[in-house]
């Protein structure tokens, strides 16, 4: 997989799903970091955060079966 990464996919779709996995586990661990006592302030919506990273949990599976589908689709050829 790391070797599948390293390399520069030809494929615009692998490149957009490469795009959101990479943008989303970005976003998921800036949403779990709000969840540490040290940076959770009372101003912080707790619920909100929750919401933000089942999506960003989502995004990630998403992409990664976009990944999982196109490469089958790829090797069958």
């Amino acid at each position: 997989f790391l070797t599948f990464l390293s390399q520069k996919p030809k494929s615009e779709l692998v490149r957009t799903s490469l795009r959101l996995l990479t943008s989303s586990a970005y976003r998921l661990q800036s949403e779990c970091k709000k969840t540490l006592p040290v940076e959770t302030c009372p101003t912080t919506d707790i619920q909100l955060v929750t919401q933000q990273v089942i999506q960003c949990a989502y995004d990630i599976a998403k992409a990664a079966k976009q990944l999982v589908t196109i490469t089958t689709k790829e090797n069958n050829n």
